[in-house]
């Protein structure tokens, strides 16, 4: 698990232009998806298959690997291109599938010349990917917003200088590498420019952004150096970041600045500091708790999401019930709850291990106190006024990441809406355009 908000299921083909792109995992994923789809596009390259992979979990590799078979049955003259954490972590493994036609590594995927189609389907050998741990620079790539959605993706940051045990992503990312501001408010700029409404910062561990720059800038100054010089800007969101790295101006921006979405979605894992130390992370309970309620005291209408592991290794019953604890403690709304997933080549993977019924077991009973925690979140929601970001008709987002479903849409994708909550279903807000 890396510090970024986390999906695991597959998003579906974006299949504009001759290429299709299956896109895995985080939402830095999707943004360089975007990346892929214009170099190949400019590159000439027609027809292909891309599979952006997601290596946060066995089951995430699972999913790809029956995807890409399930494409070449569909597809049998198609080239499939595979890449992606999965795919540089293990690019042997993608490799001898018959069905694939080459595996590119995270850092050849960011580059325009490896889609040129003599490039990547020439010469010989199945596998392109270089040492992620011998890059020392990320590029910005401009997007100008991705394809049918409402908001655009600028990554101001990826890989990672930790290494908490149970967590493959740096060996798919490397070690941190920061985008300089000026490229990053440049590239906001631009999306502003082209009517994007929500901005969203994204990076793998997005708050180490500037300790490799010159100076060591923190996050706080990025931030509030996008709101200085994109007055336009209605909305900006960061994706997940740890909760032991807010520095002092991020903490004053995001409590002062209400053009910050009210939501953080926070890198927990675990509630009891005994397995907090076990994953070598680098905050304690306390420090979470008191930095949940200091927000809330500052900022009222701030939702906090978490990441949070059930069945880590060595986890008791006692350890397991102050996770759950903290879900009423930290106050959070929306909870990832992943079962413990060993992934070879991690320190975690060594370790005693649970049955795995113990695993299955808590991780559900994580997700019933999920679902009660985010139903008691959106109780609290049901008759104010929100402003909802249409993200397709007849639905759209709040401020604090609440889903709206709503009865009428009056307006197209990507538009700010004012809507009255009239009730919820459990999920999602039920709403209608005040």
């Amino acid at each position: 698990m890396s510090d970024q908000d986390v999906h695991t299921s597959p998003e579906q083909p974006e299949t504009q232009g001759a290429n299709e792109i299956h896109t895995f995992g985080c939402r830095l994923n999707s943004w360089e998806s975007e990346v892929m789809r214009g170099h190949a596009e400019a590159a000439g390259l027609e027809g292909a298959i891309i599979f952006n992979t997601c290596a946060v979990t066995s089951e995430a590799v699972r999913q790809a690997r029956q995807a890409i078979r399930r494409a070449r049955r569909a597809n049998p003259d198609a080239p499939i291109i595979v890449t992606g954490c999965a795919a540089q972590v293990n690019p042997g493994e993608f490799a001898d599938m018959p069905e694939v036609t080459r595996v590119i590594g995270n850092a050849e995927k960011m580059k325009a010349e490896t889609f040129k189609p003599q490039i990547l389907l020439g010469g010989s050998g199945k596998q392109r990917v270089s040492d992620i741990m011998k890059v020392r620079e990320v590029a910005g790539h401009l997007v100008d917003g991705l394809d049918g959605r409402a908001r655009a993706y600028v990554q101001v940051q990826t890989g990672c200088d930790h290494r908490c045990t149970f967590c493959i992503i740096p060996y798919g990312r490397g070690d941190s590498r920061s985008v300089p501001a000026g490229e990053v408010v440049e590239q906001v700029r631009t999306l502003v420019g082209n009517g994007f409404q929500e901005i969203v910062l994204t990076g793998v561990d997005l708050t180490s952004w500037g300790a490799d720059l010159p100076g060591q800038p923190k996050l706080g100054r990025l931030v509030q150096s996008i709101l200085k010089q994109s007055p336009d800007l209605p909305q900006l969101r960061l994706s997940s970041i740890d909760a032991i790295e807010i520095d002092d101006a991020l903490f004053e921006t995001i409590t002062s600045e209400q053009r910050i979405a009210p939501h953080l979605h926070l890198s927990l894992q675990a509630g009891s500091d005994m397995i907090l130390k076990r994953m070598k992370r680098r905050h304690l309970r306390d420090d979470a708790i008191r930095l949940c309620t200091r927000l809330k005291q500052a900022r009222p209408d701030i939702a906090f999401g978490a990441d949070l592991i059930a069945g880590f290794p060595t986890e008791t019953e006692d350890m397991f019930a102050q996770t759950l604890d903290l879900v009423e403690a930290c106050d959070l709304a929306y909870i990832h709850a992943f079962p413990f997933s060993p992934r070879p080549g991690t320190p975690a993977a060594r370790m005693p291990q649970l049955d795995r019924a113990i695993v299955k077991q808590r991780a559900a009973r994580l997700r019933d106190v999920a679902a009660a925690a985010l139903d008691r979140h959106l109780s609290g929601l049901v008759g104010s006024i929100q402003t909802g970001l249409v993200e397709k008709p007849g639905f759209a987002r709040a401020p604090n990441f609440a889903g709206i479903r709503l009865t009428q849409t009056p307006a197209r994708a990507g538009a700010l809406l004012p809507v009255r909550i009239t009730g919820h279903d459990g999920r999602e807000l039920l709403g209608e355009p005040a």
